[in-house]
């Protein structure tokens, strides 16, 4: 049998009974924080522009299963979020959709499924889904914190709004606190009233809107990840779980896409060292700049995780987008499903925390053990080796 690691599967529609996360490979010991994963879930519901569903929905995690007396015990865990919204049989409340929306899922599936009632496809494709997997991350960061990794997620701007602020190991608990003073998630007061107006304006033309959303992780040790196997690469992996998530269409780690419009010296984080600062994450390998935003060739190098995302406006407009009934094959405006105008706020939840559970796997993958204390065992081990190696001397 292959050796489990740290994954997740999800399990669930949008207006079923509830939506579900199963965890595998998480070390025996671990405290349960219900408290924090709550409160990640209350995030995602967050942010101006979202529908009416989240005033239905108060999302709370239940453990049903490896789970013994607030610790984790080695076993799958089995986590569940109440749907209060369950109508899926219902007919009248939730009817057939034959109109699919474009930019949706809608179409693509009720031809791969051969249907012509996009609700199979949908209530399954709706961005409801990331609530479990906010669940996983959220878990997979209790971990995390025990060996002081830290994520920062927030919403840089969308259309012609774009903050300017700087992100650091100093200032992002600061910023931390800016973003939830924020109803779209912008840690930059100015720049968080102007999107805000760009939204309201979107809500009354009946039209949608999508953002720019950033991930930080603080605390990573190097070496996580690896360069011998594409899909080793901690890059690729983060990428996928980024794109993964609904409505996003683009992914950049570090300076991204700006690296084709600069010279191999523009690009390229010169590597200095400081014999004072070995106990860093980067074990004193310091760099001026983190353009490669904490990853090189697949491996993560001590510097702080930065992964970019573009979220697309969401694909259920008001005023609805030439479509056709597929039953008769003639012209119709898209249907309509109670929706957000901008939910790029929870889309910045839903990345902080399935980036975070990546950077979880890798993590323990290198460092791995049955137990929570195992692996701090591992990690010590591995940190006085560096210490101790005659070419850090």
């Amino acid at each position: 049998m292959p050796r489990v690691t740290l994954s997740y599967r999800t399990a669930g529609e949008s207006h079923g009974p509830a939506m579900n996360s199963l965890v595998d490979g998480m070390p025996a010991g671990l405290e349960i924080d219900a408290a924090f994963i709550d409160a990640e879930l209350s995030r995602r519901q967050g942010g101006y522009g979202r529908g009416g569903r989240q005033r239905i929905e108060s999302d709370r995690v239940r453990f049903l299963a490896g789970v013994r007396l607030g610790r984790t015990i080695g076993a799958p865990i089995l986590m569940q979020i109440e749907n209060k919204d369950s109508r899926l049989d219902d007919l009248e409340r939730t009817p057939p959709v034959h109109r699919p929306r474009p930019g949706h899922a809608d179409l693509a599936g009720a031809r791969k499924f051969d249907t012509d009632d996009c609700r199979n496809v949908l209530e399954r494709a709706s961005a409801r889904e990331t609530a479990a997997r906010v669940a996983a991350g959220a878990l997979a960061r209790v971990l995390l914190r025990q060996f002081g990794i830290e994520a920062f997620g927030f919403v840089r701007g969308g259309l012609d709004v774009v903050s300017s602020i700087e992100v650091s190991p100093l200032n992002w608990r600061e910023l931390r606190a800016a973003r939830d003073a924020s109803e779209i998630a912008v840690p930059d007061a100015k720049a968080s009233d102007a999107f805000i107006e760009r939204i309201h304006a979107a809500k009354a033309a009946k039209d949608t809107v999508g953002g720019w959303c950033e991930a930080h992780v603080f605390g990573v040790p190097a070496g996580l990840g690896g360069c011998t196997q594409w899909f080793e690469r901690l890059d690729a992996r983060i990428a996928a779980a980024v794109m993964g998530i609904q409505a996003f269409k683009c992914v950049e780690i570090g300076l991204g896409r700006e690296c084709a419009a600069r010279r191999g010296s523009e690009v390229h984080d010169p590597i200095t060292f400081d014999a004072g600062r070995r106990d860093e994450p980067h074990g004193g390998f310091v760099r001026p700049r983190n353009n490669a935003g904490g990853i090189e060739g697949g491996m993560t190098n001590g510097m702080p995780i930065v992964v970019k995302g573009t979220m697309k406006p969401i694909a259920t407009l008001g005023k609805g987008m030439p479509s056709v009934d597929l039953r008769s094959g003639e012209a119709q405006q898209s249907a309509y499903e109670r929706s957000d105008v901008c939910a790029v706020a929870a889309a910045s939840v839903v990345m902080e925390n399935v980036v975070a559970f990546e950077i979880a796997r890798a993590f323990l993958e290198r460092f791995g053990g049955a137990t929570v204390e195992q692996v701090r065992a591992h990690v010590l081990a591995d940190a006085a080796t560096q210490r101790a190696s005659p070419k850090r001397a």
